[in-house]
């Protein structure tokens, strides 16, 4: 570690994004918590990003918050945020790392942080932030070049001397998820012990959703040459989307689990399966922490997030408005994705569950 941060034992993680932000982060958290056996840190994140608490080795304590600067970030007052520093001054932080994509900025964390009395703050930052950090990496993304994300972190952290021998992402289902897992699927008419396929057709952004009717033809095309079923999968708010998306690929192997496991759950189905087929989300990003190849439907919003040390497939086509950062795609057509064919989706599970070469 640098001279500064050798006496650094309590650490605030600030990654203020969803769920898999978080999981993209957890190799440089590693890395912190490594450097010193005696250092405990704390997490500073969305709603989101917290349920994944009880599924991270290595934090000690996970602190919801929604930032006022966050897209889609609930509504919360001042009296709010004036609580959250209040809280964050109490625990008596030695240093921050405030975690961002090269399209975010830093300085509103670290102003908070400031606020807190946190003597200590390292971040990625575009503009000079003098006083408010005192260790700081100049972006040069994107202009220079363009990191995976966990790439990012891991050289954000190995500035100040944090380094770690595991580059995976963390993940654990947790005790009794297996459990639980059976349970619920006890009231479903599953196929005991076949083999399986996680279909995941949500994400949180319209921009990343592979189109619907191409991906009820995908899971029937797959059904017709798989000797297994595939679970369907997604939040409460997903349900509605998902049950539509089962009564169009028609087959009686197709089980719809969507609004029906906890994320323990997810994850313990996610670690069972063959393979996991999804847009670029969540899930992908467990699969990843768990070992299970992933298809990932990427669409090019940004270049960052694709599976990280795992088996997998991107399927996306090249178009010229792509890395656009949007959540709503600007030209209304979502080529990078709608022009992904059904039979490439297939023709990529194929090339995982049956080792087969991908046609050209």
């Amino acid at each position: 570690m640098t001279s500064s941060w050798q006496a650094v034992r309590k650490v605030l993680c600030i990654r203020r994004d969803n769920m898999g932000g978080v999981l993209m982060t957890t190799p440089a958290m590693r890395a912190l918590r490594e450097a010193d056996s005696e250092r405990r840190l704390s997490l500073l994140t969305s709603r989101s990003g917290a349920a994944l608490a009880p599924h991270l080795d290595g934090i000690d304590e996970v602190i919801p918050y929604d930032a006022p600067w966050v897209k889609h970030a609930h509504a919360s007052a001042p009296a709010k945020d004036e609580a959250t520093i209040d809280s964050l001054a109490a625990r008596g932080f030695d240093a921050a790392v405030i975690f961002t994509v090269y399209s975010q900025s830093p300085l509103p964390a670290a102003f908070m942080c400031r606020l807190a009395g946190i003597p200590r703050a390292l971040a990625h930052c575009r503009e000079n932030p003098y006083s408010l950090l005192s260790d700081w990496v100049p972006e040069t993304e994107p202009q220079d070049r363009i990191r995976h994300e966990v790439q990012r972190q891991l050289d954000l952290v190995a500035h100040v001397g944090a380094t770690t021998n595991d580059e995976r992402l963390a993940f654990q289902p947790g005790p009794g998820a297996g459990e639980r897992l059976a349970a619920t699927l006890a009231g479903i008419e599953v196929e005991r012990h076949a083999p399986y396929i996680v279909l995941h057709s949500g994400a949180t952004a319209p921009s990343r959703i592979y189109p619907p009717r191409a991906f009820a033809d995908a899971a029937r095309m797959l059904l017709d040459d798989f000797e297994g079923q595939v679970f369907l999968t997604g939040n409460h708010s997903e349900a509605p989307a998902v049950a539509a998306l089962v009564r169009a690929i028609d087959r009686s192997r197709a089980h719809n689990v969507a609004g029906l496991l906890d994320l323990g759950q997810l994850g313990a189905l996610v670690q069972g399966a063959c393979l996991v087929i999804a847009n670029n989300s969540g899930p992908v990003h467990i699969a990843a922490a768990l070992g299970t190849p992933v298809v990932d439907l990427y669409a090019l919003t940004n270049p960052q997030h694709t599976p990280w040390m795992v088996e997998s497939r991107v399927l996306y086509r090249d178009v010229p408005c792509k890395y656009c950062y949007k959540s709503i795609c600007p030209a209304g057509h979502h080529a990078c994705l709608a022009q992904v064919s059904p039979d490439e989706v297939v023709a990529a599970a194929r090339a995982i569950w049956r080792r087969e070469p991908v046609p050209c």
